[in-house]
């Protein structure tokens, strides 16, 4: 069984990769980390204990992680390359609220505790920005040693959608991202969005998850309902489910295809700030770091994605 950690910025299609994490018996998920992101990260911690409580996983303990980037952005966003795509997220799901409180224990502080103490190799799963992964890494450096496989939501080789070049939870910190690609993992995957794209869910398909009449499935069909609104895409293709690609991933690895490639991170660029520059052809002679998912089977992950929540 295997063992991970979710980082993330919940919002809605956290929202959906934390049922699947926390529902699925070949997953022991044994904390999540919260991040400013999608949302302000008091959102984002509220948000993901309202989730694990509705699925019943109270039990899973939540830590509030950081709510600023790691570094600062060193200029304002260039107005006219952001993208009007940008999804929206509910500042506050609509599920009951938890009984059970935060751990008092800081995000970062938990992490390097958990992974310093780990007799068992751990996957991380960061879906937000990389900002408490750099940090706990900058801190402990040793600890990179007890990732088994690091599972990144970030990144483009084609388009942003936070910029004309940059993917959201890259140009939310880019300085982190740099910091994380660079850390030395013994298996990062970096899920793009040119896969993300492909794992849409359509309002037909929400009203089939409703269907199964179960907490996970019946809010996961609120929950997509909302974001495919909130991207203004009333198409029967509905809405990307980013997030969730990467639990599916765990579960089946063939749900993504991959290519060994060397990706780096543009921290200075001021059009292209926060862009993955992914060597698609390796023209750029360095060796690859990273397992690049560029497609992805959108059959296969929501066979995936019902398969988990009907149960």
């Amino acid at each position: 069984m295997r063992k991970i950690i979710l980082d993330v910025d919940t919002g809605n299609d956290d929202a959906v990769a934390i049922m699947m994490a926390g529902l699925h018996p070949d997953l022991t998920l044994l904390g999540c980390t919260t991040v400013a992101g999608n949302l302000p990260v008091a959102n984002t911690t509220e948000n993901t204990l309202r989730v694990l409580h509705h699925i019943g996983r109270s039990d899973v303990p939540v830590f509030r992680g950081l709510g600023a980037p790691f570094a600062p952005h060193p200029f304002p966003t260039p107005a006219e390359f952001v993208s009007s795509a940008t999804p929206v997220h509910q500042e506050e799901l609509e599920l009951a609220p938890s009984p059970v409180a935060v751990d008092p224990t800081p995000a970062v502080e938990w992490l390097v505790e958990t992974l310093r103490a780990a007799t068992e190799r751990i996957t991380l799963v960061p879906v937000g920005p990389l900002t408490n992964i750099a940090a706990a890494i900058t801190i402990a450096p040793e600890i990179v040693d007890a990732v088994d496989e690091i599972v990144i939501m970030g990144g483009s080789a084609s388009h942003g959608n936070e910029t004309s070049q940059a993917e959201f939870n890259i140009f939310q910190d880019p300085v982190a991202a740099h910091v994380v690609m660079n850390a030395g993992f013994d298996r990062l995957t970096l899920v793009t969005l040119d896969a993300t794209r492909h794992a849409r869910v359509s309002a037909a398909q929400c009203r089939e998850l409703e269907a199964l009449g179960t907490a996970g499935a019946m809010a996961t069909a609120q929950i997509l309902d909302y974001y495919i609104r909130g991207n203004g895409n009333s198409s029967p293709d509905g809405a990307a489910v980013h997030d969730a690609l990467c639990v599916a991933y765990l579960l089946d690895p063939a749900v993504i295809e991959v290519a060994r490639l060397h990706v780096a991170i543009d921290t200075v660029g001021f059009h292209s700030y926060g862009r993955t520059l992914i060597d698609l052809t390796g023209i750029s002679g360095q060796r690859p770091n990273s397992s690049v998912a560029l497609k992805a089977d959108s059959a296969r992950f929501f066979e995936l994605l019902r398969g988990t929540l009907a149960a």
